[in-house]
């Protein structure tokens, strides 16, 4: 696809920008996967300002690549 074929996208325009511009899913998802994202929570049932029961969830989303070798001169924690 030629540079003139190509579609301008609103942050290649030369006017200002006006409104919100979207992210395509697919762009979203390499950019999270490339760099890594934690993602932390913590979820707490009580009744009567008593906790019953907590969980906590703790995950590291990332991608793996070959290339990259791993940190620990086993291969790994597991």
């Amino acid at each position: 696809m030629a540079a003139a074929e190509r579609a301008v996208v609103p942050w290649d325009s030369p006017e200002p920008l006006i409104g919100p511009i979207g992210v395509p899913l697919v762009d979203l998802l390499d950019r999270v996967l490339a760099t890594g994202v934690v993602v932390s929570g913590d979820l707490v049932i009580a009744i009567a300002d008593v906790p019953l029961v907590r969980v906590s969830l703790h995950a590291l989303l990332s991608s793996v690549s070959a290339r990259v070798p791993a940190p620990w001169a086993d291969g790994g924690p597991l």
